[in-house]
Protein backbone atom coordinates (compact mmCIF):
# COMPACT_ATOMS: atom_id res chain seq x y z
CA UNK A 1 0.00 0.00 0.00
CA UNK A 2 2.63 2.18 1.08
CA UNK A 3 4.43 1.28 -2.22
CA UNK A 4 1.38 2.29 -4.44
CA UNK A 5 1.10 5.61 -2.91
CA UNK A 6 4.52 6.65 -3.33
CA UNK A 7 4.20 6.13 -6.92
CA UNK A 8 0.81 7.87 -7.18
CA UNK A 9 3.18 10.85 -5.25
CA UNK A 10 5.97 10.47 -7.92
CA UNK A 11 3.40 10.98 -10.92
CA UNK A 12 1.85 13.99 -9.61
CA UNK A 13 4.92 15.16 -9.02
CA UNK A 14 5.53 14.85 -12.72
CA UNK A 15 2.63 16.02 -14.32
CA UNK A 16 2.96 19.48 -12.04
CA UNK A 17 6.22 19.67 -13.76
CA UNK A 18 5.97 19.52 -17.49
CA UNK A 19 2.36 21.93 -16.84
CA UNK A 20 5.17 24.08 -15.16
CA UNK A 21 7.22 24.08 -17.81
CA UNK A 22 4.59 23.90 -20.69
CA UNK A 23 3.50 27.49 -19.12
CA UNK A 24 6.81 28.94 -20.18
CA UNK A 25 6.76 27.49 -23.96
CA UNK A 26 3.37 28.25 -25.18
CA UNK A 27 3.62 28.93 -28.59
CA UNK A 28 2.54 32.16 -30.10
CA UNK A 29 0.17 32.54 -33.02
CA UNK A 30 -2.16 34.06 -35.29
CA UNK A 31 -0.33 37.75 -34.13
CA UNK A 32 -0.77 41.05 -36.15
CA UNK A 33 2.30 42.18 -37.77
CA UNK A 34 2.82 44.76 -35.48
CA UNK A 35 2.92 42.42 -32.63
CA UNK A 36 6.18 40.20 -34.12
CA UNK A 37 7.75 43.55 -35.10
CA UNK A 38 7.72 44.81 -31.73
CA UNK A 39 8.84 41.29 -30.05
CA UNK A 40 11.95 41.80 -32.76
CA UNK A 41 12.96 44.88 -31.78
CA UNK A 42 12.64 43.72 -27.78
CA UNK A 43 14.63 40.68 -28.29
CA UNK A 44 17.24 42.69 -30.25
CA UNK A 45 17.31 45.64 -27.68
CA UNK A 46 18.10 42.47 -25.09
CA UNK A 47 20.80 40.97 -27.14
CA UNK A 48 18.80 37.32 -27.50
CA UNK A 49 19.25 37.38 -31.50
CA UNK A 50 17.78 33.51 -31.16
CA UNK A 51 14.24 35.01 -29.54
CA UNK A 52 14.82 37.88 -32.36
CA UNK A 53 15.25 34.95 -35.34
CA UNK A 54 12.36 32.87 -34.29
CA UNK A 55 9.99 36.18 -33.86
CA UNK A 56 11.29 37.13 -37.53
CA UNK A 57 10.08 33.36 -38.27
CA UNK A 58 6.71 34.19 -37.24
CA UNK A 59 6.70 37.17 -38.97
CA UNK A 60 7.55 36.10 -42.24
CA UNK A 61 5.41 33.15 -41.91
CA UNK A 62 2.16 34.74 -41.52
CA UNK A 63 3.19 38.08 -42.73
CA UNK A 64 4.63 37.29 -46.20
CA UNK A 65 3.76 41.10 -47.44
CA UNK A 66 3.80 43.21 -44.37
CA UNK A 67 5.46 46.61 -45.17
CA UNK A 68 7.54 45.74 -41.54
CA UNK A 69 9.55 42.62 -43.07
CA UNK A 70 12.28 44.91 -45.06
CA UNK A 71 13.36 47.16 -41.83
CA UNK A 72 12.65 44.06 -39.59
CA UNK A 73 15.23 42.02 -42.32
CA UNK A 74 17.66 44.85 -42.06
CA UNK A 75 17.65 45.48 -38.11
CA UNK A 76 18.87 41.63 -37.62
CA UNK A 77 21.61 42.17 -40.39
CA UNK A 78 22.80 44.75 -37.94
CA UNK A 79 22.38 43.21 -35.04
CA UNK A 80 24.29 40.33 -35.93
CA UNK A 81 27.05 41.93 -37.45
CA UNK A 82 27.08 44.05 -33.87
CA UNK A 83 27.46 40.60 -32.18
CA UNK A 84 30.29 39.39 -34.35
CA UNK A 85 27.80 36.56 -35.96
CA UNK A 86 28.86 37.70 -39.62
CA UNK A 87 27.45 34.28 -41.36
CA UNK A 88 23.89 34.81 -40.27
CA UNK A 89 24.65 38.85 -40.91
CA UNK A 90 25.43 37.83 -44.54
CA UNK A 91 22.07 35.51 -45.01
CA UNK A 92 19.72 38.32 -43.50
CA UNK A 93 21.53 41.07 -46.10
CA UNK A 94 21.49 38.48 -48.98
CA UNK A 95 17.38 38.04 -47.94
CA UNK A 96 17.32 42.08 -48.38
CA UNK A 97 19.13 42.15 -51.25
CA UNK A 98 17.25 39.31 -53.74
CA UNK A 99 13.41 40.29 -52.12
CA UNK A 100 13.05 44.00 -50.78
CA UNK A 101 16.07 46.24 -51.84
CA UNK A 102 15.53 49.11 -54.09
CA UNK A 103 18.08 50.25 -56.55
CA UNK A 104 19.46 52.73 -54.43
CA UNK A 105 18.99 49.99 -51.51
CA UNK A 106 20.63 47.58 -53.12
CA UNK A 107 24.39 49.26 -53.07
CA UNK A 108 24.03 50.06 -49.65
CA UNK A 109 23.54 46.09 -48.45
CA UNK A 110 26.11 45.13 -51.10
CA UNK A 111 28.59 47.01 -48.61
CA UNK A 112 27.50 45.40 -45.89
CA UNK A 113 28.13 42.18 -47.53
CA UNK A 114 31.38 42.96 -48.14
CA UNK A 115 32.18 44.53 -45.15
CA UNK A 116 30.97 41.26 -43.18
CA UNK A 117 33.01 39.31 -45.10
CA UNK A 118 35.73 41.52 -44.39
CA UNK A 119 35.06 41.40 -40.54
CA UNK A 120 34.64 37.45 -40.99
CA UNK A 121 39.05 37.14 -40.96
CA UNK A 122 40.63 38.19 -38.19
CA UNK A 123 42.94 35.17 -39.04
CA UNK A 124 43.22 35.34 -42.17
CA UNK A 125 45.70 32.01 -42.14
CA UNK A 126 42.57 29.73 -41.35
CA UNK A 127 40.07 30.45 -44.44
CA UNK A 128 42.24 31.15 -48.06
CA UNK A 129 38.41 29.83 -49.54
CA UNK A 130 36.57 32.90 -47.83
CA UNK A 131 39.40 35.92 -48.89
CA UNK A 132 38.92 34.56 -52.15
CA UNK A 133 35.08 35.27 -52.15
CA UNK A 134 35.39 38.38 -50.58
CA UNK A 135 38.40 39.37 -52.81
CA UNK A 136 35.76 38.37 -55.62
CA UNK A 137 32.72 40.17 -54.28
CA UNK A 138 34.94 43.06 -53.32
CA UNK A 139 35.86 43.26 -57.61
CA UNK A 140 32.26 43.19 -58.36
CA UNK A 141 31.23 45.78 -56.41
CA UNK A 142 33.87 47.98 -57.88
CA UNK A 143 32.41 47.39 -61.52
CA UNK A 144 28.66 47.38 -60.59
CA UNK A 145 29.09 51.05 -58.66
CA UNK A 146 32.39 52.76 -59.82
CA UNK A 147 30.89 56.06 -58.82
CA UNK A 148 29.85 54.84 -55.00
CA UNK A 149 30.37 56.49 -52.43
CA UNK A 150 31.78 53.44 -50.57
CA UNK A 151 34.15 53.12 -53.46
CA UNK A 152 37.52 53.91 -51.78
CA UNK A 153 36.31 51.88 -48.69
CA UNK A 154 35.90 48.91 -50.69
CA UNK A 155 39.29 49.65 -52.57
CA UNK A 156 40.75 49.65 -49.16
CA UNK A 157 39.98 46.28 -48.00
CA UNK A 158 40.83 44.86 -51.11
CA UNK A 159 44.09 46.14 -51.10
CA UNK A 160 44.31 44.19 -47.18
CA UNK A 161 42.71 41.36 -48.52
CA UNK A 162 45.49 41.27 -51.58
CA UNK A 163 48.38 41.49 -48.91
CA UNK A 164 46.55 38.58 -46.51
CA UNK A 165 46.11 36.34 -49.73
CA UNK A 166 49.67 37.34 -50.78
CA UNK A 167 51.73 36.51 -47.46
CA UNK A 168 49.28 33.41 -47.12
CA UNK A 169 50.26 31.97 -50.57
CA UNK A 170 53.79 32.59 -49.97
CA UNK A 171 53.69 30.99 -46.29
CA UNK A 172 52.44 28.01 -47.69
CA UNK A 173 54.96 28.07 -50.23
CA UNK A 174 57.18 28.06 -47.36
CA UNK A 175 55.54 24.91 -45.99
CA UNK A 176 56.37 23.03 -48.66
CA UNK A 177 59.77 24.07 -48.85
CA UNK A 178 60.45 22.62 -45.41
CA UNK A 179 58.40 19.47 -46.74
CA UNK A 180 60.57 18.89 -49.81
CA UNK A 181 58.30 20.00 -52.23
CA UNK A 182 59.64 22.17 -54.25
CA UNK A 183 57.26 21.84 -57.47
CA UNK A 184 53.95 22.86 -54.90
CA UNK A 185 55.90 25.66 -53.80
CA UNK A 186 56.71 26.98 -57.04
CA UNK A 187 53.35 26.71 -58.02
CA UNK A 188 52.02 28.88 -54.99
CA UNK A 189 54.53 31.63 -55.96
CA UNK A 190 53.34 31.69 -59.26
CA UNK A 191 49.77 31.87 -57.86
CA UNK A 192 50.24 35.05 -56.65
CA UNK A 193 49.79 37.56 -59.61
CA UNK A 194 49.77 41.44 -57.73
CA UNK A 195 53.22 42.48 -59.28
CA UNK A 196 53.05 45.33 -57.08
CA UNK A 197 53.67 43.72 -53.63
CA UNK A 198 57.27 43.89 -52.47
CA UNK A 199 57.62 41.11 -50.43
CA UNK A 200 60.95 42.67 -48.99
CA UNK A 201 58.83 45.91 -47.73
CA UNK A 202 56.21 43.68 -46.49
CA UNK A 203 55.92 43.16 -42.58
CA UNK A 204 53.44 40.36 -41.81
CA UNK A 205 51.11 40.06 -39.12
CA UNK A 206 51.87 39.64 -35.55
CA UNK A 207 50.36 37.17 -33.69
CA UNK A 208 49.75 36.92 -30.40
CA UNK A 209 52.21 35.00 -28.09
CA UNK A 210 49.34 32.96 -26.66
CA UNK A 211 48.55 31.31 -30.58
CA UNK A 212 51.93 32.12 -32.18
CA UNK A 213 52.82 28.95 -29.99
CA UNK A 214 50.70 27.22 -32.11
CA UNK A 215 50.91 29.08 -35.62
CA UNK A 216 54.26 30.19 -35.67
CA UNK A 217 55.38 33.35 -37.94
CA UNK A 218 54.35 31.53 -41.15
CA UNK A 219 57.98 31.34 -41.36
CA UNK A 220 59.05 27.98 -39.09
CA UNK A 221 57.24 25.77 -36.77
CA UNK A 222 57.64 26.78 -32.65
CA UNK A 223 58.56 22.68 -32.58
CA UNK A 224 61.45 22.99 -35.07
CA UNK A 225 64.11 23.06 -32.48
CA UNK A 226 63.12 20.06 -31.43
CA UNK A 227 62.34 18.06 -35.04
CA UNK A 228 65.76 16.48 -36.05
CA UNK A 229 67.25 17.86 -39.55
CA UNK A 230 66.40 14.66 -41.57
CA UNK A 231 64.06 14.20 -44.72
CA UNK A 232 60.39 14.41 -43.64
CA UNK A 233 58.54 11.58 -43.53
CA UNK A 234 56.08 13.03 -46.21
CA UNK A 235 59.01 13.39 -48.74
CA UNK A 236 60.33 10.26 -47.81
CA UNK A 237 60.64 9.24 -51.18
CA UNK A 238 61.63 12.28 -52.81
CA UNK A 239 65.09 12.22 -54.36
CA UNK A 240 67.14 15.31 -55.10
CA UNK A 241 68.83 15.66 -58.61
CA UNK A 242 72.10 16.63 -56.95
CA UNK A 243 72.17 12.68 -54.94
CA UNK A 244 70.62 10.78 -57.68
CA UNK A 245 74.34 9.66 -59.00
CA UNK A 246 75.99 9.54 -55.51
CA UNK A 247 73.34 7.45 -54.19
CA UNK A 248 71.53 5.79 -56.42
CA UNK A 249 73.83 4.04 -58.78
CA UNK A 250 75.96 2.65 -56.46
CA UNK A 251 72.97 0.86 -54.23
CA UNK A 252 71.88 -0.31 -58.26
CA UNK A 253 75.53 -1.34 -59.40
CA UNK A 254 75.98 -3.24 -55.83
CA UNK A 255 72.74 -4.88 -56.24
CA UNK A 256 73.02 -6.15 -60.35
CA UNK A 257 76.09 -7.50 -58.73
CA UNK A 258 74.35 -9.64 -55.92
CA UNK A 259 72.19 -11.15 -58.64
CA UNK A 260 75.00 -12.07 -61.39
CA UNK A 261 76.54 -13.60 -58.13
CA UNK A 262 73.56 -15.68 -57.12
CA UNK A 263 72.37 -16.35 -60.73
CA UNK A 264 71.15 -19.98 -59.72
CA UNK A 265 69.73 -19.20 -56.06
CA UNK A 266 66.81 -17.90 -54.62
CA UNK A 267 66.25 -16.18 -51.03
CA UNK A 268 64.67 -18.85 -49.66
CA UNK A 269 66.91 -21.42 -50.93
CA UNK A 270 67.75 -21.97 -46.91
CA UNK A 271 64.36 -22.90 -45.94
CA UNK A 272 64.21 -25.65 -48.87
CA UNK A 273 66.20 -28.99 -47.69
CA UNK A 274 66.35 -30.19 -51.32
CA UNK A 275 67.51 -27.03 -52.96
CA UNK A 276 71.14 -26.93 -54.08
CA UNK A 277 73.45 -23.52 -54.04
CA UNK A 278 75.85 -23.07 -57.22
CA UNK A 279 78.86 -24.68 -54.98
CA UNK A 280 77.53 -27.62 -53.66
CA UNK A 281 76.23 -28.63 -57.03
CA UNK A 282 80.00 -28.11 -58.25
CA UNK A 283 81.01 -30.11 -55.58
CA UNK A 284 78.34 -32.97 -55.91
CA UNK A 285 79.63 -33.14 -60.11
CA UNK A 286 83.28 -33.70 -58.89
CA UNK A 287 82.68 -36.10 -56.11
CA UNK A 288 80.10 -38.28 -57.88
CA UNK A 289 80.81 -37.78 -62.05
CA UNK A 290 79.00 -41.59 -63.04
CA UNK A 291 77.49 -42.57 -59.86
CA UNK A 292 73.69 -42.22 -58.71
CA UNK A 293 71.82 -42.14 -55.52
CA UNK A 294 71.06 -45.43 -55.92
CA UNK A 295 74.32 -47.11 -56.03
CA UNK A 296 74.96 -47.64 -52.83
CA UNK A 297 72.30 -50.29 -52.42
CA UNK A 298 73.83 -52.36 -56.05
CA UNK A 299 76.95 -54.37 -54.41
CA UNK A 300 78.39 -54.52 -58.31
CA UNK A 301 78.73 -50.74 -58.73
CA UNK A 302 82.26 -49.14 -58.73
CA UNK A 303 82.76 -45.52 -58.84
CA UNK A 304 83.25 -43.66 -62.01
CA UNK A 305 81.53 -47.00 -63.92
CA UNK A 306 77.97 -46.96 -65.35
Amino acid sequence: MALKNYALMALAGLVLLFTGCSKDTIEEYNKPAMYWYTKIVEQVSNGDLEKADGYYSSLQGEHIGSPLLPEATMILALAHMQHEEYLLSEHFLDEYIKRYATPNEKEDAEFLKIKAKYKALPHPRRDQVLIDDAIAQGEAFKQNYPNSMYYEVVNTMLVRLYLAQFVLNEEISDLYDRLDKPKSAQFYREVNPQPWIALDELDRAEAPWYRAWFEGDGTQSWYGFIVPDTQSVVSRNSIKEEDANETVAPKMEAVQEEVKVDDNSSWYDFLNPFSETQETQEEQKEEDDGSSWYDILNPFATKGEK
